[in-house]
């Protein structure tokens, strides 16, 4: 009997590999993914939370720099004709994005919210190295954090 499985690929899979216990939950990791993908149904990826030596080792083995930032992502480069519509994986570092929070006087889930954004922008081909680059990627990211009544993170009094 010839039977075609279909594989069966989850949207979101959130790897905790950090110590903190003020990470945000489940169903907020789904919502903002849900936000940014809402045009792309079967586009699925992975989100790691870590502490600040893995966040720090994956910045410089990844980008030469040798201290933890806040996101970094990781675009999957699979095969053409896969049909998979695997975009990659993000990497959250919770220690630093709880002190920036904290320092720009911002709501924590707000800026994890703004950051996974962020991060899979730049799965999906976004950047920010040139100026031109940067206003489309920010004005995507301020638009998308407005769905979620998110203030504007580059100019709170601009809403």
């Amino acid at each position: 009997m010839n039977r075609s499985a279909e594989a069966v690929i989850e949207r979101l899979v959130i790897q905790r590999a950090s110590e903190r216990d003020d990470l945000p939950g489940d169903e907020l990791f789904e919502r903002w993914v849900d936000a940014v993908l809402a045009d792309q149904p079967h586009a699925s990826l992975v989100v790691r939370l870590v502490d600040e030596a893995e966040g720090r080792e994956l910045n410089r083995t990844w980008r030469q720099r040798d201290y933890a930032t806040n996101v970094l992502s990781f675009p999957a480069s699979l095969p053409e004709g896969t049909g998979l519509q695997f975009l990659g994986d993000i990497v959250l570092c919770a220690p630093v994005i709880a002190r920036e929070a904290a320092e720009q006087g911002e709501p924590p889930e707000s800026h994890w919210a703004h950051l996974v954004i962020h991060g899979i922008l730049h799965l999906l081909g976004f950047d920010h190295i040139t100026a031109d680059q940067a206003v489309e990627m920010e004005s995507r990211e301020i638009e998308l954090l407005r769905t979620l009544d998110i203030a504007n993170p580059y100019h709170a009094d601009e809403d």
